[in-house]
């Protein structure tokens, strides 16, 4: 399994392309109306469009209807789903398990509680904040590099500056950024995201991660 650098909250063809040129291995979409980032189905038809082949397709969700789920899987041709709310294993095992990115918003070592009943692709370790991710603010790495369960990739306030510093401490199977490479919500920066995804590889490649 290869690094995975996703760069989610997309909501433009032409950051989903850039992206995708840069080497991001995933790009996430946002379904939830309560996101700044939310895009509705022909918005993300458009963006999707614009992601190459071997590229994974994941669409965000938080407390979602399952209609809806899959719906989006089908008619979008997502290749991932990400439970980023309050979702219990049992309402979703139908699905396959190699279709789910599980997040965790970590606190302390009682957040864990949260994955029991999950056997996801990956984990998504995020910050505990108000909402449900995209906040900007900071994981804490020490907490999760100390009890994560794997695969997972890192999340929650990584920046081009700090990625490589989070990486080095949680040795996470991949990691994700939203706000921190955007120049404004839901707008990516070119510059910032080719520094993310530099900045991340190198260090996954100096750390074998």
């Amino acid at each position: 399994m290869s690094f995975l650098i996703k760069i989610c909250g997309i909501t433009r063809p032409e950051d989903a392309a850039f992206a995708c040129r840069e080497g991001a291995g995933a790009i996430g979409i946002n379904f939830w109306r309560g996101s700044k980032r939310f895009v509705e189905d022909g918005q993300a038809r458009e963006i999707l469009a614009a992601v190459p082949k071997g590229v994974l397709k994941i669409g965000v969700f938080v407390n979602p209807h399952p209609l809806s789920v899959t719906e989006s899987l089908t008619d979008l041709g997502l290749d991932l789903v990400q439970f980023h709310g309050d979702e219990q294993s049992q309402a979703w095992a139908s699905l396959p398990g190699a279709q789910v990115v599980r997040a965790i918003r970590v606190f302390d070592q009682g957040s864990f509680g949260a994955a029991t009943g999950w056997n996801p692709r990956y984990f998504l370790y995020d910050a505990f904040a108000e909402g449900y991710g995209g906040t900007g603010s900071q994981a804490p790495w020490q907490v999760i590099a100390a009890g994560a369960r794997r695969p997972f990739l890192l999340a929650g306030g990584l920046t081009p500056g700090n990625v490589a510093a989070a990486i080095e401490v949680t040795r996470p199977e991949g990691v994700d950024v939203a706000s921190g490479v955007e120049s404004r919500t839901g707008i990516k920066d070119s510059a910032q995201m080719r520094a993310f995804i530099v900045n991340a590889r190198a260090a996954a490649e100096k750390l074998g991660v």
